[in-house]
């Protein structure tokens, strides 16, 4: 037995450590990205787990139904083009398990409505997919109650789609910069090749061009293959000449083309231009820009950068202990999560705020404002023995 006088040192030396305070969250700041690319993509696809075959399908598959429903619904071509983006960026931070693919086109669709200010209920874009698949005579309204839950349930995820595009509402419209291209090199808005450049700027949502290229880099690119599928090529846009003026390059607009030969290659009937062309058109059309690209060594994907290797702390100190920092590696994590200003990403049961911010710049100079006052030094609350 040891007496109640031999503890009093030990006593002591405990009393005389302070437990360290926990510091309250910084929140977790999503920067909104209006450009993701082709590396990005992979990373999200793979983190998430899904195949990369069922991902191109489901992909297609709800473009497809945006179209049909924008279509019964006499939506413009903008309200087409935002809900596809909003579905695209949507399916790279959600896994496919978490939710219905054709509930995520529709919510995709509803938000394009508001941000387009092309209204629609959400029980009219439900009552219309409803309706696509049922005879004339079997045709139900609106306002019918059996659309009320679903109806809900849209709406629900219409918030997931927002905060999945960090509540950016920044659009982009290729058609306008297109028809502006047509008529800058003499094509009337008759003319075959302007016409097939159209159907084939709504193909290329079909792809994850969108999020990845400008305006006038998509438009470029369906002017170009327009010309070469009909052999009527365009000199003046294939030489590149106005790519500076319109801020953009050959390497993007080479990735593009790829993108959408691809598309034609693979999935000819998902399309609509793809039908009306056979299969070894693509492939001729295709043999020249593989030839242009290898002899000016120009990458298939323009913006390809490895990233950085994430680390995680041992608890919610930073610092070092014997000299030695206390951070270990961990695998990567979502590329588009959220990140604290210490770091941090979100778990399951996430806690904090998340906050939406559209300057990089900004939201960088924020979080090493706020780092400094959630470092600790852990050396301070070390105890020799």
């Amino acid at each position: 037995m040891v007496s109640e006088k031999g503890d009093e040192p030990l006593q002591e030396a405990l009393g005389s450590i302070q437990p360290v305070p926990s510091n309250p969250h910084p929140s977790f700041i999503q920067v909104a990205k209006p450009y993701i690319f082709e590396k990005t993509i992979k990373d999200c696809i793979a983190v998430m787990g899904v195949n990369p075959l069922r991902e191109e399908a489901l992909r297609l598959q709800g473009v497809a139904w945006i179209d049909n429903i924008r279509r019964i619904l006499h939506l413009p071509v903008r309200t087409f083009n935002t809900a596809v983006v909003y579905y695209h960026k949507f399916r790279l931070v959600h896994s496919d398990s978490e939710y219905n693919n054709m509930d995520a086109a529709t919510a995709a669709l509803f938000t394009a409505c508001k941000i387009e200010d092309t209204l629609k209920k959400s029980k009219e874009i439900v009552c219309a997919a409803y309706n696509l698949k049922q005879p004339p005579a079997e045709h139900m309204a609106p306002d019918d109650p059996a659309f009320e839950s679903h109806s809900r349930g849209i709406i629900g995820l219409e918030r997931l789609m927002l905060e999945a595009s960090g509540f950016d509402f920044r659009t982009r419209h290729p058609q306008k910069v297109l028809i502006k291209l047509a008529k800058l090199y003499g094509l009337t808005k008759d003319s075959q090749v302007s016409n097939l450049a159209y159907r084939i700027s709504l193909d290329l949502y079909r792809t994850f061009a969108p999020i990845k290229q400008t305006s006038s880099t998509m438009a470029f690119s369906c002017l170009e293959l327009a010309g070469r599928l009909l052999d009527q090529r365009l000199e003046d846009v294939e030489s590149g000449k106005d790519y500076e003026k319109w801020r953009t390059s050959r390497q993007d607009v080479m990735e593009t083309l790829f993108d959408l030969l691809e598309l034609y290659t693979h999935h000819r009937a998902s399309t609509s231009v793809g039908p009306s062309f056979p299969a070894e058109r693509f492939l001729t059309v295709r043999i020249p820009l593989n030839q242009e690209a290898e002899a000016q060594k120009l990458p298939r994907y323009t913006y390809w950068k490895e990233r950085e290797t994430e680390t995680k702390t041992n608890g919610p100190k930073r610092g070092k202990r014997n000299g030695e920092p206390i951070e270990k590696p961990a695998p990567l994590g979502h590329p588009l999560t959220p990140v604290s200003a210490n770091g941090e990403k979100p778990r399951f049961g996430r806690e904090g705020t998340v906050r939406y911010i559209l300057d990089q710049d900004r939201a960088d100079a924020e979080k090493q404002r706020v780092f400094e006052y959630f470092r600790v030094d852990v050396e301070e609350y070390e105890v020799e023995e």
